[in-house]
C-alpha cells in the first residue's frame, strides 16, 4: 500500500517512514500542509497520516481540501491533541481514525490495516485466493501448506494483487501503489516483480494464479 505522511517534526517523520517502509508500505512524505495537499491533488494513495499542528496548512485544512477533491482514501491524524474535543472534532471532519502522541507503532500498523481493509471491502487480515492465504497481521503468506518468504516488495505487489483480486491492473496502476516517488528503477520493474511473484506462488502447481492480460495488465484470480 502506498501512503502519504505529513508530520513536520523531522525526526518522528524519518522515524514513522523507516517503520512503515520496513513492514512493507511505500511511503511518501512532507512536512507542511501546503506541501501535502500540492502531492495529494496529483497522486492517489490508499491512506495518508496528517499530523494536525503543522505549518502552511494545518491537518484540518489537508483533509478538507481532500475530500473537497472527492477523494474518500482513509485518513489518520495522528497528533498531540489528545482533549475528546479535538478528537470529536478530527472524526467529524472527515478522518477515518485518531491516534494520540506518543503513540506504538504496532497500534499504527494495526489502525493502518484496519482502514486500508475497509476501504477495500474486506472484513479480515487474511487474504484468500484459492489455496493462496495472506495474513496481513503476521505478514506470512502460504500456498497449501507452504510458506512462502517474499521480500517487502513482493509482499506490497502480492497484497495489492490480493485486495484486488479477480480486477486487471495495470502496469501504471501496480506502480503508482506499490513504489513512491523515490523510485529510480527500470521501466519494465513491474514486469520484473511479477515474475518474482509467478516463480514463487505459482511454478511447480497446476493452478496458476497471476495472470497476463494482453495490453492491459495483471490479475490474480482462482482460474484463467
Amino acid at each position: 500500500m502506498r501512503i502519504l505522511l505529513a508530520e513536520d517534526e523531522q525526526d518522528l517523520n524519518n522515524i514513522i517512514t523507516r517503520k512503515l517502509t520496513a513492514d512493507g508500505y511505500s511511503v511518501d512524505r512532507c512536512f507542511d500542509g501546503e506541501e501535502a495537499i500540492d502531492i495529494l491533488s496529483y497522486t492517489e494513495f490508499d491512506a495518508v497520516i496528517l499530523d494536525i499542528m503543522m505549518p502552511k496548512a494545518d491537518g484540518f485544512a489537508v483533509l478538507h481540501a481532500l475530500r473537497s477533491m472527492g477523494r474518500t482514501t482513509p485518513v489518520l491524524f495522528l497528533t498531540a491533541k489528545d482533549a475528546i474535543s479535538d478528537r470529536v472534532r478530527g472524526l467529524d471532519s472527515g478522518a477515518n481514525d485518531y491516534l494520540v502522541k506518543p503513540f506504538s507503532f504496532e497500534e499504527l500498523s494495526a489502525r493502518l490495516r484496519a482502514m486500508t481493509r475497509t476501504s477495500f471491502g474486506v472484513v479480515s487480515n487474511v487474504l484468500r485466493v484459492a489455496d493462496l492465504s495472506m495474513n496481513c497481521t503476521a505478514r506470512t503468506v502460504t500456498r497449501g501448506e507452504t510458506e512462502i518468504h517474499l521480500s517487502a516488495k513482493e509482499y506490497a505487489l502480492l497484497e495489492y494483487l490480493m485486495y484486488n483480486q479477480g480486477r486487471v491492473l495495470s502496469r501504471e496502476m501496480i506502480e503508482d501503489h506499490v513504489w513512491n516517488f523515490d523510485y529510480e528503477g527500470g521501466t519494465n520493474v513491474v514486469d520484473v516483480y511479477i515474475s518474482y511473484l509467478r516463480k514463487k506462488i505459482d511454478d511447480g502447481y497446476d493452478k496458476k494464479l497471476i495472470y497476463t492480460v494482453r495490453g492491459r495488465g495483471f490479475v490474480l484470480k482462482e482460474d484463467a
